[in-house]
């Protein structure tokens, strides 16, 4: 690659193991800062070469891990190629690893042959079907630059091809998180619990990047009692990029995967094929998906979908890929629910026993499908319930609708008798409105908190600092991560997950004893890959992907590490702390000083969690109080007037 190497504001801030605020004081402060050569005004590039001769001049302490190296040549091609180079990338890594699994022989074919490993699928006769693609075909991992190329390489060397490649791939999401839409963690999680097949066969028809094919290998060897934790994976993605990234994230985990890149609603990549269990988190709003090439497709047994309606097409073509009985979890745009144009295949889908539940969740409502059996007689109600608030409780009540003991169903009858409207939220029970209301008002109020009253300074303190590694060589920190191929999504033992250290929540992960665990204690610093917590409460174990920074209390104050840390933006997951967050720095200061700064930050830490909870609660507060004022459960305090 010929381009110069480009890192932004935050990558600087994190080589140099300062704050975001450090960079700006540094490019106001000197006249010989390097000048921005990409970018916008809001998110400039500048120089990798150019920022690491200026640290030199100035003395400042940094380090350019093999990690950002590798990264900072991959974005150097620009944006339009990132994608396509990760993907490479991936086929590199699959290539080498199956390579080094197959001995001699492996090793002495050429790297990839041009196709990503083990990935290969589409028509009837083995060959992939017209206007679909085995992912990854047209991707050569020579397509790298050889130096880049033995970068990546030994990049995997260090940290193994799979903690590399997810390393890659974080930055890559995080790069494009406008462009790319990802399902969230708990939502794919929660997705693959609800349609646990009996079998071992999952297939997502809008794949992505894989969010929801990465989990179901742990899921399904727990289903079966004894079973052996084979997982067959089957996935279609539009984007052969996203298809080829896909294809290589899974592989890597030794998962059975066939993804093909290629436009699912015409050219279906799987036709014949009948999988256990599928979800999807499809395009929503869609227009141009195919409605008028389509009109007469045998996949429109519940009606042919609107034009406006492109994501009932896509609840159609998951039923016609699972088994009967089998289950499909797809997530829908809320309107999809009570939209006219489609009230006419939400009713046969009711009739049919097809449609069981419609689940309201933050920005999205999730559709829960049961592809009927010959001659089985349809259920009489279906459930419908507003998770917004509490995703805990859409597993329970799931369990408590399969087993017909649940007291949150509407009988079909009804809604087909009226506009089959089955909106979570025009659903709750009527006589809970104003009691619910109530109870969210009072949660609101009690969730305010206030921010710390901090000191402003007309110049930053010039106080001596040490880094995170240096209390680590000195013993006032130890550092533990959780068993590389630990999972956390079955078992008796309460996990904390990296969603957990995001929202400030419990432990929601659980995992069997084995060992290598790490059980956390009140006061140690756990960091995810994009939060730090200290933890108030032990008991439960480490999970994947998090550090857990345990301080010697006589020396050190834990809010004050994590606040440092949090500061410093670095990058502190299992896959990417060990490129540069022991070069955090923080100053050297007595236990008293470190107490006072540690207090500013956890009120700073409890404002933000005050923040995040008086949204939501905001959010359904608004809702109940419209809901309640329009059907006569709430007054307004009118004077003169009684309710």
């Amino acid at each position: 690659m010929s381009h110069d190497p480009t890192v932004n504001a935050g990558d600087i801030a994190r080589l140099a193991g300062v704050g975001r605020a450090a960079v700006s004081n540094w490019r106001r402060r000197h006249d010989d800062f390097p000048d921005p050569i990409g970018g916008t005004a809001n998110q400039p590039l500048f120089s990798l070469r150019q920022v690491e001769s200026w640290l030199r001049r100035y003395g400042k302490s940094y380090q350019v891990s093999l990690g950002d190296r590798v990264w900072q040549r991959l974005k150097a091609a620009g944006d339009l190629r990132l994608g396509e180079l990760v993907a490479r990338a991936g086929a590199l890594l699959t290539s080498r690893a199956n390579a080094l699994s197959s001995g001699p022989a492996g090793a002495d074919q050429r790297a990839g042959d041009g196709v990503v490993p083990g990935v290969a699928r589409a028509g009837a006769e083995g060959e992939p079907g017209e206007g679909a693609e085995a992912a990854g075909q047209d991707l050569e991992p020579e397509g790298l630059e050889p130096e880049l190329a033995e970068l990546v390489l030994e990049l995997a060397e260090q940290h193994g091809a799979l903690t590399a490649y997810e390393f890659l791939c974080e930055r890559y999401l995080e790069a494009h998180s406008r462009q790319l839409s990802v399902t969230r963690e708990d939502v794919a999680g929660l997705m693959i619990r609800l349609v646990r097949p009996g079998g071992t066969t999952i297939l997502d028809p809008a794949c992505g990047v894989g969010t929801l094919l990465l989990a179901p290998t742990q899921t399904l060897a727990q289903a079966e009692p004894g079973g052996s934790g084979a997982v067959k994976v089957l996935g279609q993605e539009l984007s052969e990029t996203s298809a080829a990234i896909t294809a290589s994230r899974l592989r890597l985990r030794g998962i059975e995967a066939e993804v093909v890149a290629g436009d699912s609603m015409r050219h279906d990549a799987f036709p014949g094929e009948k999988a256990d269990a599928v979800v999807c988190d499809p395009p929503f709003n869609e227009r141009a998906w195919g409605y008028e090439e389509l009109t007469g497709d045998p996949r429109w047994e519940y009606g042919l979908p609107p034009r406006g309606e492109p994501e009932l097409a896509w609840v159609q073509h998951c039923l016609t890929h699972v088994k009967p009985r089998g289950l499909v979890a797809i997530l829908m745009p809320p309107a999809a629910a009570s939209r006219k144009a489609g009230r006419r295949i939400r009713a046969n889908l009711l009739r049919a026993g097809a449609l069981r539940a419609v689940i309201a969740l933050p920005g999205s409502d999730l559709w829960l499908l049961r592809r009927p059996a010959a001659g089985e007689r349809p259920p009489s109600d279906v459930l419908i319930l507003d998770a917004t608030t509490d995703l805990e409780s859409v597993e329970p009540a799931w369990l408590a609708y399969l087993e017909d003991r649940s007291d949150q169903t509407v009988r079909i009858i009804d809604l087909l008798a009226d506009e089959v409207d089955m909106t979570p939220a025009r659903h709750q029970r009527r006589d809970d409105v104003g009691k619910a209301y109530a109870e969210a008002r009072d949660r609101f109020l009690a969730a305010a908190a206030a921010p710390p009253d901090l000191k402003i300074l007309e110049q930053p303190l010039d106080q001596p600092a040490t880094t995170l590694g240096d209390l680590i060589k000195e013993g006032l920190v130890t550092t533990s991560q959780a068993p590389p191929k630990m999972a956390a999504d079955g078992g008796d033992v309460p996990v904390l997950t990296s969603d957990d250290v995001l929202n400030g929540t419990p432990p929601s992960g659980f995992t069997t004893m084995q060992q290598g665990l790490i059980a956390i204690r009140p006061g140690d610093v756990v960091a995810s890959y994009s939060s730090v917590r200290v933890m108030a409460d032990g008991g439960a174990m480490l999970g994947p992907h998090l550090t857990l920074y345990r301080v010697d209390a006589r020396r050190l104050d834990p809010d004050f590490l994590a606040g440092f840390l949090r500061a410093a933006g670095g990058r502190v997951t299992t896959g990417s702390s060990r490129f540069d967050v022991r070069r955090t720095r923080l100053p050297r200061l007595s236990l008293k000083e470190q107490k006072a700064y540690g207090e500013a930050f956890r009120q700073l830490a409890v404002l933000e969690d005050a923040i995040r909870e008086t949204s939501t609660l905001g959010q359904t507060l608004i809702r109940l109080g419209l809901d309640g004022l329009a059907d006569g459960h709430l007054h307004p305090p009118a004077h003169g007037l009684t309710p």
